[in-house]
């Protein structure tokens, strides 16, 4: 058998043994969370359940179980992100460790197979699992996104409800009032719109028993407008049809719930963006840095997991027999300390710098780390 081929075999076994560690570990994890969610809040998942079993409608199965899965499934998808970085590192760990209870590794360096040899199946294996990622942070999370903001009292309900929408304003400084806005049908019932000028003065009222979302604008039903001139009496109100805005749906939900922008894809940020650059106000320019943040900071995040990982490298993949009980004591500081600091970048500001570069400041600082551990390995 050919040294190449017995090079082949020993990737796939060593890119296999780390994906099996990688999805025993992560799903142990979130199996744990579940649990513990589950057991911390079983009075209210029961009290849900039997209140939809009352209710019917198509519900009358529901049970305390069902509850509890349906608020949790969607979530599952954006915890895995979450546990990424702390994944790849654990499994490195397991693998090392099978690697050196089964005399593997003693035999590859016998064989004349370097350290870092065999470390790279296993950063391929990552780099695998970090575009998996990828593509379940930008198909699956936003087809995810209204599940995902829901809370306890909202399980085993995929619908949003209906809720009044306070004074906020739209790219063209209009303001906007709705007495009930239905994020699942996005219409609006009781709008009220009031165009101002460059003083601020209200110029023109708009009103509508209700409003449809459709191409790019809010469809009125039985929409009037007055206008507000210098004279005392009340001019007669002329019927309106639709009200193009950049309010739409998406920037309701962002408004509404805290943190919905993050699982909005990058596609989906980038119209928010142009958006908000087109309206050129303080107030936006607050929320287009904080999209940015948002946008940039998954990738700093990832890049930051895949150095945490070659950082940690060395204390697994060593040519002198050692215990890896000890080995892991040692890694885990310096793998919590990175993948930590790679949340807070991606989080965090950093005055002077735009969010787009902040964001991967924690990765600039593992980067020489990382290299001067994988190039220091012993082989």
């Amino acid at each position: 058998m050919s040294p190449t081929l017995r090079m082949t075999i020993l990737d796939r076994h060593i890119a296999r043994q780390f994906l099996q560690n990688f999805v025993l570990l992560v799903g142990g994890l979130l199996t744990i969370i579940m649990l513990i969610d589950f057991s911390l809040n079983f009075d209210e998942y029961a009290e849900i359940g039997g209140r939809l079993a009352t209710a019917g409608g198509g519900l009358k199965s529901a049970t305390t179980l069902w509850v509890f899965w349906n608020l949790w499934w969607p979530r599952l998808f954006q915890l895995v992100g979450f546990l990424l970085g702390l994944g790849l590192v654990a499994a490195m760990g397991f693998t090392a460790a099978q690697l050196v209870k089964n005399r593997e590794l003693v035999a590859a360096l016998a064989g004349g197979i370097s350290l870092h040899r065999i470390a790279r199946p296993m950063f391929m294996a990552a780099l695998l699992l970090t575009g998996l990622q990828v593509l379940n942070r930008e198909l699956l999370i936003p087809e995810l996104a209204p599940l995902l903001v829901r809370d306890k009292k909202q399980a085993g309900s995929e619908q949003l409800g209906v809720m009044s929408q306070p004074l906020c304003t739209d790219g063209a400084g209009r303001l906007f009032y709705a007495q009930g806005v239905n994020l699942d049908t996005q219409t609006i019932e009781g709008l009220f719109v009031w165009e101002r000028n460059a003083a601020g003065l209200m110029t023109r009222r708009i009103t509508a028993t209700r409003a449809q979302w459709q191409d790019g604008a809010w469809v009125l039903t039985e929409g009037r407008a007055v206008e507000r001139g210098g004279s005392s009496a009340s001019p007669p109100a002329k019927p309106v049809a639709r009200i193009e805005t950049d309010l739409d749906p998406t920037a309701l939900k962002i408004r509404r719930f805290e943190g919905f922008s993050h699982n909005l894809s990058c596609g989906q940020i980038n119209e928010l963006l142009e958006r908000f650059a087109a309206a050129d106000d303080a107030t936006d320019q607050r929320r287009i840095d904080e999209l940015e943040r948002v946008k940039w900071g998954r990738f700093g995040l990832l890049v930051t997991n895949l150095l945490a990982l070659a950082a940690c490298m060395p204390f697994f993949l060593r040519r002198e027999p050692c215990s890896m009980v000890i080995q892991s004591l040692k890694a885990a500081p310096a793998a919590l300390a990175a993948i930590g600091v790679g949340f807070a970048g991606a989080v965090g500001t950093i005055p002077g710098l735009p969010p787009h570069v902040s964001v991967f400041v924690p990765a600039l600082i593992l980067l020489p780390l990382s290299i001067a551990a994988v190039s220091g390995m012993r082989t």
